[in-house]
């Protein structure tokens, strides 16, 4: 298995990412203004094909990489809770590919409920929400991760990408 346990000698810092909330809140805050926008703002109606098909696909999708991201955490026996310790460098199923798919199966969720409800004005908040998800707790997990596991995680870092 292509993980890497934590040493145990890193006690200048809190052993924990230090994100401010649940990744999921900014993405739900993020629905909700897109969703009041939609109420205050004209109709944005889709054909049948693109609410159901690409928003479905899109759903599909980002279930399960939601599923091979936390599958990749159970079996390196790591939390995937942000407000715990890391006990290892998650390398395979979807993070050969990715850095950060857990936020990228949010984003694929988040443009799937917006479509299947054919609610284009709650894709206006995204960009933000992409925004706060790579400063707020990406840049913090990352960092965290290369203090916790120096070289290893800017080995990793060098040959896979941040978000696809």
């Amino acid at each position: 298995m292509s993980t890497t346990t934590a040493s145990n000698d890193r006690a200048t810092a809190p052993d924990r990412p230090g994100v401010f909330a649940p990744p999921p809140v900014v993405y739900i805050v993020g629905l909700g203004v897109g969703f009041g926008l939609q109420v205050l703002l004209p109709a944005t109606p889709l054909p049948a094909a693109v609410r159901w098909l690409l928003g479905g696909a899109l759903l599909l999708a980002g279930l399960v990489l939601t599923v091979a991201s936390f599958t990749a955490f159970r079996r390196a026996g790591t939390p995937a809770n942000v407000f715990k310790a890391t006990t290892a460098l998650v390398t395979v199923g979807p993070y050969r590919v990715s850095r950060h798919p857990a936020y990228l199966a949010l984003a694929l969720i988040y443009v799937a409920i917006a479509l299947m409800a054919s609610a284009l004005w709650v894709l206006v908040p995204l960009p933000a929400v992409l925004v706060v998800t790579d400063r707020c707790f990406i840049a913090r997990e990352e960092r965290y991760l290369e203090r916790k596991f120096d070289g290893e995680y800017v080995r990793y870092k060098a040959r896979t990408r941040r978000w696809l």
